[in-house]
């Protein structure tokens, strides 16, 4: 043979494996966008849209809430009559014409699918969210009004009985009550007739005037009891230590000089103190009944409940110091140096205390959202393993390997053991967070695990068929029979090996550049 013909048949050899690779290269590009797009029909499925669509139709809805779902029901009809059956057609004929190298057929039939499962996609999680809160949106509603209509009644029933310490306000304060009377009566219409999207908000809007109604009264009440109690004693109190002094002014000289200075300090923070007292009285009950009602489903693990007892109980003995100060002022037997010592003392342990009772507050909000994050991060937990577990489904092996199944097992043991730690009355954040953390770690190697296995069968199947051209070698032979039996008892890493090393010997560097080939497409 002439050089120039073995130039020729080279050349030719080259060309064949260019072209070669190069579909290798497209068929498995196109097959992770099948996958890519079958994943996505999964993800629609899994929302059960039409198991809260007849949900949705037995809550009997109107207005606005009718609308809402009218609207989006048709857009999940249209979707699920017309979209998504086309889709799923052309995934099914994509992935066959694309298993038998008729590559730019499926790759038309790709794209179209691309083209209409995004936004399709798009739509249906909107859809959901949508649906899901239309059917929380009763509940949620009845959850308000009856937290509003308690706080509504308290309020009512503390105003009516007090009347006289609002003075000429009490007619204006019965209006806003009787207004707010009539929204609780639309509110409760709106639900009846299944507008709940409407009854949220009239329900929002009352929860505003409550608000505000709640702020208002105290600064009323204060101001009527200034105008006429407080004045009102002041003067007479002015009038007749005028008398006394008048009467026996040298007794009292010293006396009054002694308490020159304290005296103003005293009686321009008398109404503070009250108010400060007042509020950290309020701050530290409503902290109490918090702590209290959060101690019903979290483990409060370091002590916050009978700290905020403690405190409740400091502030409460301040409160009757101040009351006993008040009462010798107003019977004249006050000692206003010593006084505004103790008021001062009170000063700086109310901002202490506030301190205190505003941190322990924000850190148990925290764990309303701990429990929120650890519920989500469940959900994605067992998504991504069952994609795992489907991943592996597609590549129809012939089984999986010991060691991944009983990683597999753990796995979904954890995830399903702090799911049921979730689901309990009373749950301890700080050890599900932990657990969480490990499950975490445990999913990735399940995760790697699984990707080691796609990607030793991958391959073995490669390096199988480009030993065939050294199919005339015994050691070949031997070694490709030896790997069949490792691929069929599901042993890939080591069918690999087997095979690997037979070639390497034919053909020195021949797996390295198939690997390095296999890896540089699956980084595409």
């Amino acid at each position: 043979m002439s050089s120039i013909q073995t130039i020729i048949i080279v050349a030719v050899v080259i060309l064949i494996i260019v072209v070669v690779a190069s579909m290798l290269l497209i068929n498995r590009k196109q097959l992770r966008e099948v996958e890519v797009i079958d994943a996505a029909l999964n993800e629609i499925e899994e929302m059960h849209l039409e198991e809260d669509i007849k949900r949705l139709n037995k809550m009997d809805l109107a207005g606005e809430s009718l609308t809402t779902l009218n609207t989006w029901r048709k857009s999940y009809k249209e979707a699920s009559t017309k979209k998504l059956p086309r889709v799923q057609k052309l995934v099914e004929e994509a992935a066959n014409e694309n298993a038998t190298y008729k590559l730019f057929k499926a790759r038309k039939k790709i794209k179209e699918a691309q083209q209409i499962i995004k936004p399709a996609l798009e739509d249906a999680r909107n859809t959901k969210a949508v649906f899901t809160e239309l059917l929380e949106s009763n509940k949620e509603n009845q959850i308000q009004y009856d937290a509003l209509i308690k706080v509504y009644r308290e309020l009512r029933k503390d105003v009516l009985a007090n009347s006289f310490e609002y003075g000429a306000a009490i007619d204006q304060i019965e209006d806003q009550l009787a207004s707010m009377e009539s929204d609780f009566e639309e509110a409760k219409n709106l639900s009846s007739q299944g507008d709940h999207v409407e009854a949220k908000r009239v329900l929002s809007k009352i929860r505003m005037s409550l608000a505000a109604l709640q702020k208002q009264l105290p600064k009323i009440k204060e101001g009527y009891h200034q105008l006429e109690v407080v004045f009102q004693d002041q003067l007479k109190e002015l009038s007749n230590v005028y008398k006394k002094i008048s009467s026996e002014i040298d007794g009292l000289y010293d006396v009054l000089a002694k308490e020159y200075k304290a005296r103003p300090f005293v009686e321009k923070n008398q109404s503070k103190m009250l108010a400060l007292i007042s509020h950290q009285q309020t701050a530290s009950k409503k902290l109490v009944e918090k702590l209290q009602h959060i101690d019903e489903s979290y483990e409060l693990t370091h002590g916050e409940l009978e700290k905020s007892k403690e405190l409740e109980k400091e502030v409460n003995n301040m409160n009757r110091q101040y009351t006993v100060d008040t009462q010798n002022i107003a019977d004249g037997k006050g000692v206003y140096s010593a006084i505004q010592d103790s008021w001062l003392e009170m000063l700086d342990r109310l901002r202490e205390i506030d301190a205190e009772q505003v941190k322990m507050s924000t850190d148990v909000d925290g764990l309303y959202d701990s429990e929120n994050v650890a519920n989500d991060s469940i959900k994605h937990f067992r998504q991504e393993v069952s994609l795992v577990y489907r991943r592996l489904e597609r590549r129809s092996l012939p089984g999986n390997p010991d060691s991944f199944i009983q990683m597999y097992t753990l796995v979904v043991n954890e995830i399903g053991h702090v799911s049921d730690e979730l689901s309990q009355v009373r749950i301890n954040m700080e050890k599900i967070s932990n657990e969480l953390i490990q499950i975490s770690d445990d999913v990735e190697r399940l995760k790697r695990e699984a990707n080691d296995i796609i990607n030793s069968a991958n391959l073995v199947e490669l390096t199988m068929q480009y030993s065939n051209k050294y199919a005339d070698k015994d050691s070949i032979k031997q070694a490709q029979k030896k790997a069949m039996q490792l691929y069929d008892e599901y042993n890939y890493k080591e069918a690999l090996d087997t095979i690997a090393t037979a070639i390497e010997k034919a053909e020195p560097g021949s797996y390295q550049r198939l690997e390095n080939t296999y890896y540089s497409e699956q980084k595409e």
